[in-house]
C-alpha cells in the first residue's frame, strides 16, 4: 500500500494551517503522515498541530527562517513516504484527494506530478475572480493546471508530489525563494524523470483577498521568471513575454495621443476587445455577473504586475545585478 508524506512550510499563519489540517482529516484514503515546517515563524502554530494529533499521524518542527524551498527540504529529509506532497499552507484539501491520486499512480505511475487549484463557493469575489485570472486561457493562467499548456507538464510547489527517488537524485531545491518551484520542475525532467498532471487531484487555493496584495505577488512572479532564466536561459518562452508587452502597450497608451490619435484609438480598442472577452469567459465559468465586472480588473493587475516584475528584473539581469 502506498504511503504518502506530506510536507507543509509555514510562515506566521497558524489560521490557515488549522484549516488545512482540519480538511485532511476527511481524506477517504487515509496512508498519509503530516510534517509542519514552521520556518522561524513569530506567530507559531505547535498549539493547533497539538489539536490534531489524535487524527492525523503529524509531527511539528520549528527552525530558522530559510524560506519556503529549503524549508520543504528540511520536511523532504524527514519523510518516510514513497512520495512526498507539497501543499502551500493556505489550501483546502478535497476529501477524495489522496484516494484520486493513489488510483491515478496505478494506472499511470509518475515520478512527479502537480493537480489544479479551485475556488471554493464560500471565496469572497475578489477571491474567485483571482482565481478566475490565475487559470484562464485570456491569461498566463491558461498554462496553470491544463493539459493542453505548452510543452511538458511542470508542477508547482502549491500543489506538487514527488517520488522518494526524485528527492535522492536531485536533492530538492537549490534555490529556496523566487522561482525556485519552477526551477526545481526544470530539473526534475532534465534529469529524466516522468512528470504529469492529474486533473481530479485538485486543491481550493485561498487568493489573495485584496487585488493589492495580489499585485504584490504576481510582481514577484514576475521577477521569478527572470531568476529561473539564469539557470536555464531557454526557459524563457514567447507565453512568458505576454504580460511585459500587456504592460509596454498600456504604458505606451499615455504616450501615442502625442503622435496619433488614430493609433491611440485602434491601440485602446484592442484592449478593450480584451477585456470584454475576459469579462464574457469569466461569466461563462463562474455564472456570477459580480465575479465577471472584477475578473477584468484581476486579469489587468495580473497581466501588468507579472510584466512590470518581469521587465524590471530583467534589465537588473542585463546590468549584472
Amino acid at each position: 500500500m502506498r504511503f504518502y508524506s506530506v510536507v507543509i512550510p509555514v510562515y506566521n499563519r497558524p489560521d490557515e494551517i488549522d484549516e488545512l489540517l482540519e480538511s485532511l482529516t476527511h481524506q477517504t484514503y487515509t496512508q498519509f503522515e503530516v510534517i509542519i515546517v514552521e520556518d522561524g515563524s513569530s506567530r507559531r502554530c505547535d498549539h493547533i498541530v497539538e489539536k490534531y494529533t489524535d487524527q492525523l499521524a503529524i509531527r511539528y518542527f520549528y527552525k530558522p527562517n530559510t524560506g519556503q524551498g529549503f524549508s520543504r527540504n528540511f520536511g523532504f529529509e524527514r519523510a518516510s513516504g514513497d512520495y512526498y506532497v507539497v501543499f502551500d499552507s493556505d489550501c483546502l484539501i478535497p476529501d477524495h484527494y489522496f484516494q484520486t491520486i493513489n488510483e491515478y499512480l496505478d494506472k499511470d505511475p509518475l515520478d512527479a506530478f502537480g493537480g489544479p487549484d479551485r475556488a471554493q463557493d464560500d471565496f469572497t469575489i475578489v477571491q474567485k475572480a483571482i482565481s478566475y485570472s490565475m487559470t484562464s486561457m485570456f491569461t498566463t493562467g491558461g498554462i496553470r493546471g491544463n493539459k493542453k499548456h505548452v510543452g511538458t507538464f511542470h508542477p508547482r510547489s502549491f500543489n506538487m508530489g514527488i517520488s522518494k527517488e526524485v528527492f535522492a537524485k536531485t536533492k530538492g531545491y537549490i534555490i529556496t525563494r523566487m522561482g525556485e518551484d519552477i526551477e526545481f520542475s526544470i530539473r526534475i525532467i532534465k534529469s529524466g524523470f516522468r512528470t504529469g498532471l492529474i486533473e481530479e487531484a485538485f486543491v481550493y487555493h485561498k487568493r489573495r483577498t485584496s487585488l493589492r496584495q495580489f499585485y504584490r505577488q504576481l510582481h514577484f512572479f514576475g521577477r521569478a521568471r527572470i531568476n529561473v532564466s539564469r539557470f536555464y536561459p531557454g526557459e524563457i518562452r514567447w507565453v512568458h513575454s505576454f504580460p511585459a508587452l500587456f504592460t509596454l502597450g498600456i504604458l505606451g497608451l499615455w504616450v501615442l495621443p502625442l503622435f496619433s490619435s488614430m493609433l491611440f484609438l485602434g491601440a485602446l480598442g484592442i484592449f478593450i476587445f480584451y477585456f470584454l472577452l475576459v469579462f464574457s469567459d469569466s461569466l461563462v465559468k463562474t455564472g456570477s455577473l459580480s465575479v465577471a465586472v472584477v475578473s477584468i480588473a484581476a486579469a489587468f493587475t495580473q497581466l501588468f504586475a507579472y510584466g512590470v516584475g518581469f521587465l524590471t528584473e530583467g534589465v537588473r539581469k542585463v546590468f549584472g545585478k
